[in-house]
């Protein structure tokens, strides 16, 4: 008997890995949670329908670097329900972008994202409905993290609360001088919702989340290098001259072929993912859907490894 049920755990260890692997493969299809987990989607879509305001815009260009904007200045580019929404829909988007390298997020008027909009946060403070909206944030933002693109956040003015947890869903994070980052959680009496804390600490330690969060601390662009939040303070403190900066920083990321910065955004994802056996075969998988392709075929006309 023990041996038995020792080999039906292991059997159902494989299958769950392989699924994960299928789900790095394929990131559109990736959903942290579902009815099995008591989410109901379409439930909370209808509520948050009901308090509009604000957008989401993306742009992509030629170049394969999309620009996504957080459009609500009036209230800091607060999310609102619609915005939540619409932030879904501009992630199936980009995950179906497939000449895509590189997205950069930032805030218009200036600065990044105070949270959420408190209209619609008072509205659906009951259990049920923070709960599937917590739910529905945190497949929306992890498919975000997940995209086989390189993502930046271009911090400007504030990100606090829900602006703070959506910069720790991108790959990096630039600031612009006078500009914070801040997990004001606590001072709403609650913890992050949106996956916030579980990136945060993968980001700069446990440690030094733990501070963070109970300590509501403001971090500056100075306090976010030493911290490794952030990869650089921008010298531009004007949107125009920011995102021209950031373009730029993101640009030495994102020359050559989509498929090779797609394949190399995917191969980092499932090794920090997956367990270390499971990221190697994922990475032999993602290997091989590039080996002998034209970008590599390319290269290897060209003799260009030397060089």
């Amino acid at each position: 008997m023990p041996s038995t049920l020792t080999e039906m755990a292991v059997s159902l260890w494989k299958s769950l890995l392989q699924t994960t692997k299928e789900r790095m493969l394929q990131p559109r299809r990736t959903l942290l949670y579902n009815g099995a987990h008591g989410y109901e989607e379409e439930l909370i879509k209808k509520k948050l329908a009901q308090f509009a305001g604000g957008s989401i815009n993306l742009s992509k260009d030629d170049s394969g670097i999309g620009i996504l904007t957080l459009n609500n200045p009036k209230l800091m580019n607060a999310f609102t329900g619609t915005m939540m929404l619409e932030l879904q829909e501009r992630v199936t988007e980009l995950e179906n972008w497939n000449d895509g390298k590189g997205l950069i997020i930032y805030g218009a008027g200036n600065t990044f994202c105070s949270g959420s909009d408190l209209n619609a946060v008072k509205a659906i403070s009951n259990s049920q409905d923070g709960m599937n909206m917590c739910m529905f944030m945190q497949n929306t933002l992890t498919r975000l993290m997940r995209l086989p693109l390189i993502v930046v956040a271009l911090v400007q003015g504030k990100a606090l609360g829900g602006g703070a947890e959506l910069t720790t869903a991108c790959d990096f994070r630039l600031m612009t001088p006078g500009s914070e980052i801040r997990f004001v959680h606590k001072h709403m009496g609650l913890v992050p919702g949106w996956g916030g804390a579980a990136r945060l600490v993968r980001i700069v330690g446990s440690g030094a989340a733990l501070q963070l969060l109970s300590g509501a601390l403001k971090v500056d662009p100075e306090r976010a290098l030493h911290l490794g939040l952030s990869e650089g303070t921008l010298s531009s403190s004007d949107a125009t001259g920011a995102l021209e900066e950031a373009r730029a920083w993101l640009s030495q990321y994102t020359e050559g072929p989509a498929s090779i910065i797609q394949a190399a955004k995917k191969v980092v994802t499932v090794g920090r993912e997956l367990p270390l056996e499971a990221a190697l075969r994922t990475e032999k998988d993602i290997f091989g859907t590039v080996w002998g392709g034209p970008a590599n075929l390319q290269a290897l006309a060209r003799k260009a490894k030397h060089k």
